[in-house]
């Protein structure tokens, strides 16, 4: 835990990226090795379910970062990928780890299956690129509640 408590404000969040980062890595995974038309849609109401969750985790924390902007100094950096002093080190590893997951196996699983199982080009799973979103969404959401900027200077 951090000085302030931060950390412990913000589980609930962690928690939530990590069960969703696994779900997705399961689903897409499945998706893709077995790649019947089942997994696929498995693997496709998966991506666009932590897809929708992303826009709205994200709109959130646009709403809240926005908020506290009239009195601090707010980077989107520093929103989005939690970097400098926005969130403390165990929290920036874990949530940008997440994302990082999420991209990865989005474009490991989309390039793995190119082409449908008719033999035509296009598959469901690149459908899963949408996924990242969730990560992104959910950084911001953290840091615009449990961040620490600094205070807005006072214009004279």
């Amino acid at each position: 835990m951090t000085r302030d408590g931060r950390e412990a404000e913000g589980v609930v969040i962690l928690r939530m990226n990590f069960v969703c980062t696994t779900f997705f890595i399961a689903t897409a995974l499945y998706a893709a090795i077995v790649f019947d038309t089942a997994a696929q849609w498995v693997g496709a109401v998966t991506a666009m379910t932590l897809f929708a969750v992303g826009v709205a985790t994200f709109l959130w924390g646009f709403w809240n970062a926005v908020q506290r902007s009239r009195h601090e100094d707010i980077a989107v950096s520093e929103v989005y990928f939690l970097v400098r002093d926005a969130a403390p080190q165990r929290v920036r590893r874990s949530m940008n780890a997440m994302l990082l997951m999420q991209i990865v196996t989005a474009f490991a699983t989309t390039f793995a299956r190119t082409n449908g199982p008719d033999g035509r080009p296009g598959s469901s799973l690149a459908v899963g690129i949408l996924v990242p979103v969730l990560g992104i969404g959910l950084n911001g959401l953290w840091s615009s509640r449990y961040g620490k900027f600094p205070r807005r200077a006072i214009a004279e």
